[in-house]
């Protein structure tokens, strides 16, 4: 789901945490995103609260909804190839690290960077995943 309706966002979070919780059926996506949220048992409480945290402002570097759109996010890219390359850096850095989670935090600490100073350009991105 892509959107920038942050109650729109929250409320699929908290729609598929209840369609897992209710062992309902899940769709290829939404098990990406329920394997995301099952490796952060720190989320859940958030997750099964959504009239306490549905419209809860966060500080960019708390908000659960936000870290685990990061991981969404990498792992996309990772999909997709884009930047060409991705593959092949999340490939060395797990031989390194053994530890997709880790990877993937590693990862997205350069991605919030590359989001936060409002550059776009592919290459220093990847450069900058290729240099951990």
């Amino acid at each position: 789901m892509y959107t920038d309706d942050r109650n729109a966002y929250r409320q699929y979070f908290f729609m598929l945490w209840q369609k897992y919780q209710k062992k309902l059926p899940l769709e290829a996506a939404e098990t990406q995103l329920l394997d995301i949220k099952l490796q952060h048992p720190e989320y859940h409480l958030f997750l099964e609260n959504p009239k306490q945290f549905a419209n809860q402002d966060f500080a960019l570097e708390e908000n659960p909804f936000f870290h685990m759109s990061l991981h969404l996010a990498v792992r996309e890219q990772i999909a997709t190839q884009r930047p060409v390359g991705i593959e092949a850096v999340f490939e060395r850095l797990m031989s390194t690290h053994n530890d997709r989670l880790q990877v993937e935090h590693l990862m997205m600490e350069r991605l919030i960077y590359f989001m936060q100073t409002g550059q776009q350009n592919d290459q220093e991105y990847l450069q900058a995943l290729k240099d951990l």
